[in-house]
């Protein structure tokens, strides 16, 4: 299942992020996490220190690289060049597996906290236009696309703040939607947003509270997000311990924290898998992405590269 945590900067989603992502590795389950977040601190929440962080390898620097991995020998994609963030697999497609090993998790996967960890990179001053931005994070956009995961095994990605996300069609890359709420008025504007645009396109958004303290905060999240509300964690000497740079075994967290992540996964593996939905939607947004801008800059038509007969999941490829 892909899971995507999401919240107003500060929420704590890339908190959440980390834990889960511990939470499923120690039970187990193949686990594959992903920092697309603006702001690079998943590696730090599952444990690294500051420099073992910036050490971690670039998705947006190898992208070149992925783009002529994941092309093989598809013959409707003319080059990697001429493959763009929203390019949909097709037959003849190299498609990746989580519990695998290939060149994309061989370049750009560390283990960090006992959880395979890739990264989008930092972002430097001269990056930090919207244009920048997206094209670093369409590196995720593509190995979510083609990604196919089996049941039992999971990839969380740590999505940046607010409602970037929607630009591109990335939203809709996700099984399952967390975001992570404080109990305020601009944490709650946040969950409205991105509701309302997510529910346009049949994207279930559950949302997590966090940093609850006590009954009134509770009460303030029912009110705001009704039934949306899935659970919520109060303060946590776990998670202050780890942001001082004492991390501890995800065992070690509070029950009540602990109990929380489990709803989580159970929501998660309740979740139906709609492969049809999945590439019916990355079909969607390639076009919309193709006539907005992807045309002019790769010089083609890139509806072409939308392969009618194949289904991520569902067709065998390479």
């Amino acid at each position: 299942m892909k899971i995507a945590f999401v919240g107003k900067g500060g929420s704590g989603k890339t908190t959440l992020a980390a834990l889960f992502s511990r939470y499923l590795a120690h039970s187990g389950a193949p686990t594959l996490a992903i920092d697309a977040d603006i702001n690079q601190h998943l590696a730090a929440a599952l444990g690294s220190t500051e420099e073992e962080a910036v050490m971690l390898p670039a998705m947006g620097d190898a992208l070149p690289d992925i783009k002529e991995y994941l092309r093989g020998d598809n013959p409707r994609i003319s080059s990697a060049a001429a493959m763009v963030k929203t390019t949909p697999p097709g037959r003849g497609s190299r498609l990746l597996r989580i519990s695998e090993d290939n060149p994309v998790y061989e370049r750009l996967a560390r283990a960090v906290g006992g959880v395979r960890l890739m990264v989008t990179g930092p972002f430097a001053t001269e990056d930090l236009g919207v244009a920048c931005y997206h094209s670093k994070v369409g590196a995720v956009e593509l190995v979510l696309n083609h990604l196919v995961d089996g049941p039992g095994e999971y990839v969380v990605v740590d999505m940046t703040a607010g409602a970037d996300s929607f630009a591109s069609g990335l939203f809709t890359r996700f099984d399952r939607t967390f975001l992570v709420c404080e109990p305020t008025l601009r944490s709650v504007g946040v969950y409205r947003q991105y509701a309302g645009y997510a529910r346009e396109y049949g994207v279930r958004v559950d949302v997590v509270g966090n940093k609850v303290e006590d009954a009134s905060d509770v009460e303030f999240l029912r009110e705001n997000v009704g039934g949306d509300l899935i659970g919520w964690l109060g303060r946590s000497s776990y998670v202050k311990s780890a942001e001082r740079g004492h991390p501890q075994p995800i065992e070690s967290l509070e029950e009540a924290n602990r109990a929380v992540l489990a709803r989580l996964k159970g929501a998660v593996d309740m979740t139906r898998k709609d492969w049809a939905t999945y590439s019916a939607q990355a079909a969607e947004f390639h076009l919309r992405n193709a006539t907005a801008w992807a045309n002019a800059k790769t010089g083609e038509d890139l509806a072409h590269q939308i392969d009618p007969d194949f289904v991520l999941g569902l067709t065998v490829s390479n």
